[in-house]
């Protein structure tokens, strides 16, 4: 059993990491990753996009309700019918669970945290973004029971086909 972790400051490119080596691996995968909405260069919101059935909606955006983190609104009916639905399905049916990201707006559904939890308890192979600054439990439970690699602007290109290389060895 493999279980990565991707974790580094914002706009360091943990998800593209993520996605990157998702073209490398030799195992079949599914869940949930997230992209940045960009208006003009400015970024306004995440996408959240299920890998398996391309089904995508809104994470969270700076206009709208939904709980808030930072300047974001979390539409918590996207993360659930989307993201859980998307890591679930990945349970039954995947030999890998990606699960981008796991941080502060995805802690705001409960249903989110039951998910990651029942991947977690599974024995299943599991490649997640992490947010670096997490105290939330589960964030801590990644990060003591899973293998944690850091992105940095100097290592981002290598990182890719180690951890590929890491997950595709397994």
């Amino acid at each position: 059993m493999v279980r990565i972790a991707i974790t580094g400051s914002p706009g360091v490119g943990k998800s593209t990491v993520c996605r990157n080596v998702l073209k490398h691996l030799t195992y079949t995968y599914g869940g949930m990753v997230s992209a940045d909405i960009r208006v003009k260069g400015e970024r306004v919101g995440f996408e959240i996009k299920d890998i398996a059935t391309g089904k995508h909606g809104i994470l969270a955006h700076r206009q709208g309700t939904g709980p808030r983190v930072g300047s974001y609104h979390v539409n918590i009916e996207d993360l659930n019918n989307i993201g859980v639905a998307a890591i679930r399905n990945a349970l039954s049916s995947s030999e890998l669970i990606v699960i981008d990201e796991i941080a502060p707006m995805e802690f705001k559904s409960p249903e989110f945290i039951k998910a990651v939890e029942e991947a977690l308890d599974s024995g299943k192979n599991m490649l997640v973004v992490l947010h670096q600054k997490s105290t939330h439990p589960l964030a801590q439970r990644i990060r003591n029971e899973f293998q944690v690699y850091t992105v940095t602007k100097e290592n981002r290109e290598t990182l890719v086909p180690e951890i590929a290389d890491k997950i595709n060895k397994s």
